[in-house]
């Protein structure tokens, strides 16, 4: 479920973080028996539009940020130490549309199945929309694929669009992607804007999310003057 307020105007928006610390005093790796629940409330500028759009730097060799049977799949402070060396984007989703070997335009992001990934709402949201708005003329898949396949997509021109989804710079258009060495530009839109599909998605979930139109599936309440 989408809960978002009702602003005066679109822009600007309060970030809002449930947090939990353990506090009992121990040494040692366990379960704590005592915790404290606050909540962050952060002012948050306009992050989903960078100049030429998002470059994305992949993990170094010698650093992974999740793994499986770790904990990539919850909001823990701890995933966002090896994220945030790398990049903000680390601490978010990545999709590409690129055009199969069949010639069909697919939407591509990592499955939930291994809990490598977050089941993070700002997911969610693209792929219903994608499937929604988009599912008759695009295959949209979760499913895993690697660097290497990007590559090669790559250096055989299928690459359409790539953007990042997150909480905090929303979606944004990911124009280049260095690996070991090697940058992966993928195309923008006219005049260095959003692509096609990153741009339908972005402005139907902007549209809920500002009250613009409804959904079954979000909650609109009424900013007190």
């Amino acid at each position: 479920m989408l809960i978002a307020t009702k602003p005066r105007s679109s822009g600007n928006y309060l970030y809002i973080r449930p947090t939990m610390i353990g506090t009992q005093a121990q040494l040692g790796v366990q379960e704590p028996k005592t915790a404290q629940m606050y909540i962050i409330i952060t002012f948050m500028p306009v992050m989903d539009t960078p100049a030429g759009g998002m470059r994305l730097h992949t993990s170094p060799e010698d650093m992974v940020h999740a793994w499986v049977g770790g904990f990539g799949y919850a909001k823990l402070g701890a995933n966002y130490g090896p994220s945030l060396k790398c990049i903000e984007a680390g601490a978010s989703n990545f999709f590409v549309l690129w055009k199969r070997m069949d010639g069909r335009k697919e939407l591509i992001v990592a499955p939930l199945d291994d809990k490598l990934i977050m089941d993070a709402v700002t997911r969610r949201s693209c792929l219903e929309l994608a499937r929604e708005r988009l599912g008759d003329n695009i295959v949209i898949t979760e499913r895993k694929y690697s660097i290497d396949g990007v590559i090669e997509a790559d250096s055989e021109g299928r690459i359409l669009e790539a953007f990042a989804a997150g909480t905090a710079f929303f979606i944004c258009a990911v124009s280049q992607i260095h690996h070991h060495g090697k940058d992966i530009n993928t195309p923008m839109g006219p005049e260095n804007e959003l692509g096609e599909v990153t741009k339908k998605i972005k402005s139907r979930l902007f549209d809920v999310m500002y009250s613009k139109t409804q959904l079954e599936w979000g909650v609109v309440i009424p900013e007190k003057e």
